[in-house]
């Protein structure tokens, strides 16, 4: 008797390929990864074809491929496994070979001891711990919602997090003039401005909450001061506060 191959739940994927639960659902939300079957009570269950899906998902995602143009190559009547994957090893290499690259780069500065190299500026645990510290405070809200959904489709995070320090240096060097400042506050217009082209769309309300986060969390708080110098979230927080007070011309 032919045994047909046990299915995986969300929970067993999630575990297998260290994807999250709540990416799997987005996935399945936006029709890139659909479950192959549902059980009675609403619990996905995954076979080996979907998983093989999975598989060339996070291939192409490693390849900062956006979410949409992975699922209209998995989706397309040409689509070959073999000559996809002969692609994804060919783009993996070069990847490899420029961090090699990188490396070795970094160590001849080392060697001649030029200037330090501080690998800890690419370390992303710090933004997921940020993430999962957003996702509890307003996973449910539209924000955080489009902040996720721009994430899927390939948002730069680092070179929109370096965009966003250099807005604040800039802003720090105005800390001579009064939070009110017509200067100030159009640094704050593209601060909100900013936000919103990158990461969600940020209302005057959202933006009040930020001023006061950048004040109260001492490492919103550093990371501010670091960039722009001492005294710049405080600054920051206050040019918000008069700004989002201020009535719409």
């Amino acid at each position: 008797m032919e045994h047909k191959p046990k299915l995986k739940t969300v929970h067993e994927v999630s575990k297998l390929t260290g994807v999250s639960v709540r990416t799997l659902h987005h996935y399945d939300a936006i029709g890139l990864l659909k479950p192959s079957e549902i059980t009675g009570a609403g619990y996905r269950l995954y076979d080996d074809t979907a998983l093989l899906r999975l598989q060339n998902i996070l291939l192409f995602r490693e390849l900062k491929f956006p979410l949409k143009e992975i699922g209209r190559i998995l989706d397309s009547s040409d689509f070959d496994q073999n000559e996809a994957l002969s692609q994804q090893i060919a783009l993996l290499t070069l990847e490899y070979e420029r961090l090699s690259h990188l490396i070795r780069f970094a160590k001849k500065i080392q060697e001649k001891e030029v200037v330090t190299m501080e690998f800890h500026v690419f370390d992303r645990s710090e933004i997921e711990k940020y993430k999962e510290e957003a996702s509890r405070r307003w996973g449910d809200t539209k924000e955080y919602k489009e902040f996720l959904e721009r994430e899927g489709e390939g948002l730069d995070a680092a070179k929109s997090s370096r965009e966003l320090l250099a807005l604040f240096t800039e802003i720090g060097a105005q800390k001579n003039l009064l939070p009110a400042d017509t200067a100030v506050q159009e640094k704050i217009r593209k601060l909100q401005q900013f936000i919103t082209t990158n990461y969600y769309t940020c209302s005057k309300e959202i933006l009040s909450g930020l001023g006061q986060m950048y004040i109260q969390d001492e490492r919103f708080r550093q990371t501010i001061d670091q960039a722009g110098g001492e005294g710049t979230a405080t600054f920051v927080g206050k040019a918000i506060s008069i700004y989002c007070n201020m009535k719409d011309a």
